[in-house]
């Protein structure tokens, strides 16, 4: 990712991806191992597989606290896009357009997402014409308190969509939040609710890691 490109990682995807498998991986076939030569009563080498397990997984969640520590939250400007690392491709969101209704005692924010395939990220091996199935995607509204507001409904064009190479369009997403909350202080998070992301190096999910918001107000 270049620098100055604000993404909901600071590790290489592909490479967080292929980490979190190989340990994933590894750990199964260390499981097997340990049984098989237990069964075998070679007690000394399953403490040698042991201790090597052991310092391997030190070292990846070394890194993943590392990259998560190293990190900071972010929040974006009007029109500023946050990319999702797709592996061999990449996504832009953006807020395009929001407003504000009375409703009772609560106040409804209306948001309007583009989604962009930026078709300068896609890898030499992909197939420009092949569209991107996105990954799922999770909004919540934050306040200065840190608590969270779930969309109550969505219209548009669905996250899910899929999208070939250059193409975009736009989600508007409903929120309500109650008349005491600081308008003026409102992030919307957007992010991907898959579990498996918080075990990945320099995911935002990841547990400590800092998140990149987008900022309600017109001016930050």
């Amino acid at each position: 990712m270049s620098p100055g490109i604000h993404s909901n990682m600071n590790f290489p995807a592909a490479a967080s991806v292929l980490g979190m498998l190989s340990a994933a991986g590894g750990l199964i076939v260390v499981a097997v191992a340990v049984v098989v030569l237990l069964s075998m009563h070679k007690v000394r080498i399953v403490r040698m597989v042991l201790r090597f397990t052991g310092i391997c997984t030190g070292v990846y969640l070394a890194l993943l606290l590392g990259f998560s520590v190293a990190s900071h939250d972010t929040v974006l400007a009007r029109g500023q896009e946050k990319y999702f690392c797709e592996i061999d491709c990449h996504l832009a969101y953006s807020i395009v357009g929001m407003e504000r209704n009375s409703v009772g005692t609560g106040t409804q924010v209306v948001i309007w997402v583009r989604t962009r395939f930026d078709e300068n990220t896609i890898s030499p091996q992909r197939p420009k014409e092949v569209p991107l199935v996105p990954n799922a995607r999770w909004a919540r509204l934050v306040d200065s308190r840190g608590v969270q507001y779930g969309q109550i409904s969505s219209a548009g064009t669905p996250f899910s969509t899929p999208l070939k190479p250059g193409d975009s369009y736009v989600t508007t997403l409903n929120f309500e939040v109650p008349g005491s909350v600081d308008l003026g202080s409102l992030r919307l998070l957007m992010t991907s609710p898959e579990w498996q992301e918080r075990a990945m190096i320099g995911d935002e999910n990841s547990w400590l890691h800092g998140k990149t918001y987008f900022a309600i107000a017109p001016v930050l």
